[in-house]
């Protein structure tokens, strides 16, 4: 569902810290990645070269990996979202962790600790779907050895905070 691009070439190598300006781009443009430069740079009162080179600078390493519309589960289909915990075979999550995000349903994959191996974030359009998703998808898959689903009745998240917020 996301943009991203994955880590960059030079991730590995030596990064500089980031200071209160860099940390001030990227939370303007997490809150707007649409915003230009030239708004980017006025919001933070320096110049529009010191923006395109910070920028630069945070996607070549690493820090900014992409950018993505946020959508409205709702409206764009999806009305039911749940939690799904998977319990692997040992040693599985690398082959199983693209075969996961691969399926446009899953929003979201982790390895986690405690009772459970992976925990998805899934979004669905029905029950029927959701279904389908876990009982035939997931619980045919040979390494996954047992879900088990939570539904969300309500959710907050940092996006909807932006809803209403000015772009400055």
């Amino acid at each position: 569902m996301t943009d991203q691009q994955g880590p960059a070439a030079g991730v590995d190598r030596q990064m500089a810290e980031l200071d209160e300006t860099d940390r001030r781009i990227v939370d303007k443009l997490r809150g707007n990645s649409r915003m230009s430069m030239r708004a980017l740079a006025a919001a933070l009162h320096i110049s529009r070269a010191n923006v395109y080179t910070r920028v630069a600078r945070l996607e070549r390493d690493g820090v900014i990996t992409g950018y993505t519309a946020i959508i409205d589960p709702q409206r764009y289909g999806h009305a039911l979202s749940a939690y799904v915990y998977l319990k692997v075979q040992q040693q599985s999550w690398k082959r199983l962790q693209d075969r996961l995000l691969s399926i446009p349903e899953v929003d979201h994959a982790a390895l986690v600790s405690g009772e459970h191996d992976i925990v998805l974030l899934v979004r669905t359009r029905d029950t029927a779907a959701l279904r389908d998703l876990v009982l035939t998808r997931l619980q045919e898959m040979p390494e996954v050895l047992s879900t088990q689903t939570d539904l969300i009745f309500d959710e907050t998240t940092p996006a909807a905070r932006l809803v209403g917020t000015s772009a400055d």
